[in-house]
């Protein structure tokens, strides 16, 4: 079974930085792309930032310029910088990633979700 774990959020004043951690375990054989979502109470999940295999990114327009998204591939890990936070980046954080792993007997390609790491951006 795959898991994600999250690690890295926290408390941290405005202006300040974080380092979001993602790692994957299980039997994995690969990961195509890993991604960062988050979600304020009550609202929709929304994508932050998504990173390929290849390396090529993609962010929302609401982070572009602060926050930067990497991964480790020997790691099997994806990580989020984020710089210049805001009160209004005060949201849960979850890791995504699409994995190929050998799974009760089988080759299986699935989606996956991080539980989670919380963002608090004090003013």
């Amino acid at each position: 079974q795959v898991q994600l774990v999250e690690s890295g959020g926290g408390l941290v004043q405005a202006g300040g930085s974080l380092r979001l951690s993602c790692a994957a375990s299980g039997s994995i054989i690969s990961i195509n792309d890993m991604r960062w979502y988050r979600q304020a109470p009550g609202q929709q999940r929304e994508l932050v930032a998504a990173i390929a295999s290849d390396g090529s990114t993609s962010y929302a327009d609401s982070v572009k310029g602060r926050f930067t998204i990497s991964r480790d591939n020997a790691k099997n890990t994806v990580y989020l910088q984020m710089n210049s936070l805001r009160p209004d980046d005060t949201v849960v954080y979850y890791c995504n990633a699409d994995v190929k792993s050998y799974t009760n007997g089988a080759i299986r390609s699935r989606n996956y979700w991080g539980q989670g790491t919380q963002v608090t951006v004090s003013s």
